[in-house]
């Protein structure tokens, strides 16, 4: 009965070090499977973004161009004179004021509220109505839309959200899941055209676990649900990044406030779908 046990254990211990042999295997495998960034950077400004945030009508946010990047971010959008581009829950209109001098007179700019979103966010709804009631920002169209229906009035040669991707998933959005949206933007965009996301990033391997408590979002899980709507990722800018945020405290502390890791993504519709 001894040597009979003695035999078993070692068959047993023989087995253990198989099993942790394979579970590190599918680990190395995984991790080279994991999809590589592209990083864009250093991104050429073309003169005519320049000239649209040199807009004396956006002066008011022209003191916060330094650390939100708006250069960088719109020459790596593509967006250019003539385009129609979809602003997803655009706040305070920063951007579309942007996108509206950059689209000029023949192109045009949708800022557009999920209807959940909109119903916190009344002033700044109000805020864009006044906005495109006047003749320098004609070219804007403000929308409010049912939360889980997103449509464009045209097709689209850029769909762009900022901090606002995390947001889906959300109790107070009515816990949407984002291929939702992300099949929505498809539907919505031009054969060739882009869906751009900024967002704030949560440690590696979060998922969507902390989009409620923290406000942000793995980029990570972005990529995959991204792809997953048959997009083609096209690369990502880390000029947002920021090292020294541990990814542990809400977007709202004053610590890190307006100074949050974000990551910047760019997809594409493929030409053929």
């Amino acid at each position: 009965m001894g040597r009979n046990a003695s035999a078993l254990t070692l068959l047993a211990m023989l087995a253990g070090l198989s099993a942790c042999g394979s579970a590190s295997d599918t680990n190395q495998a995984t991790s080279a499977a994991a999809p590589t960034p592209r990083i864009v950077d250093p991104i050429a400004v073309p003169a005519y973004v320049g000239e649209a945030l040199a807009d004396p009508e956006r002066a008011m946010h022209q003191p916060t161009d330094a650390r939100r990047h708006p250069a960088e971010l719109i020459a790596f959008s593509g967006l250019k004179a003539g385009d129609r581009v979809l602003d997803l829950i655009p706040g305070d209109g920063y951007w579309s004021r942007i996108f509206s001098r950059i689209v000029g007179p023949e192109g045009r700019v949708y800022s557009v509220w999920p209807q959940a979103y909109a119903d916190v966010a009344q002033g700044n709804v109000r805020t864009l109505q006044a906005l495109a009631a006047t003749p320098h920002y004609a070219n804007i169209r403000v929308a409010v839309e049912p939360t889980a229906t997103l449509t464009a009035p045209e097709p689209l040669d850029l769909v762009w959200t900022s901090q606002n991707y995390h947001d889906y998933p959300d109790a107070f959005m009515g816990n949407i899941d984002p291929a939702v949206l992300n099949r929505a933007v498809f539907a919505m965009l031009k054969p060739g055209g882009s869906w751009f996301i900024i967002d704030h990033a949560a440690a590696p391997g979060v998922g969507m676990g902390e989009t409620e408590r923290l406000h942000r979002i793995d980029p990570a899980i972005v990529r995959q649900q991204v792809e997953a709507a048959g997009f083609e990722y096209v690369g990502e800018s880390r000029v947002l990044a920021n090292p020294a945020d541990d990814h542990r405290r809400t977007v709202f502390d004053p610590a890190i406030r307006g100074h949050t890791d974000q990551f910047v993504m760019r997809f594409r519709k493929t030409m053929t779908r």
